[in-house]
């Protein structure tokens, strides 16, 4: 049952990554792009974290966390050079 459950899971979680893909193609202005970039990177990190739990392994896990702080990283890196032009002053 857990199987279908992740399945599911997945396949929305791909849907909402089409979605995100979408909305960064498409998007009326920059605050739309950037906040869509980084909603595809919290679908990538459960996606990887659902992988992780079908595979019974707790590999996943770390790469998930590498994603994360590289998605928050370059959100903030983004928005300082829409906001200002630059991003190291």
């Amino acid at each position: 049952m857990i199987e279908y459950a992740l399945l599911f899971a997945a396949g929305c979680y791909g849907v909402a990554l089409l979605l995100d893909l979408w909305r960064i193609a498409m998007g009326p202005d920059a605050a739309d792009r950037i906040l869509a970039l980084d909603t595809m990177v919290i679908n990538v990190i459960a996606l990887l974290v659902l992988y992780g739990v079908w595979r019974g392994t707790a590999i996943y896990f770390e790469p998930a966390m590498l994603v994360a702080m590289v998605g928050f990283v370059s959100t903030v890196a983004y928005c300082r050079f829409i906001l200002r032009g630059d991003i190291i002053e």
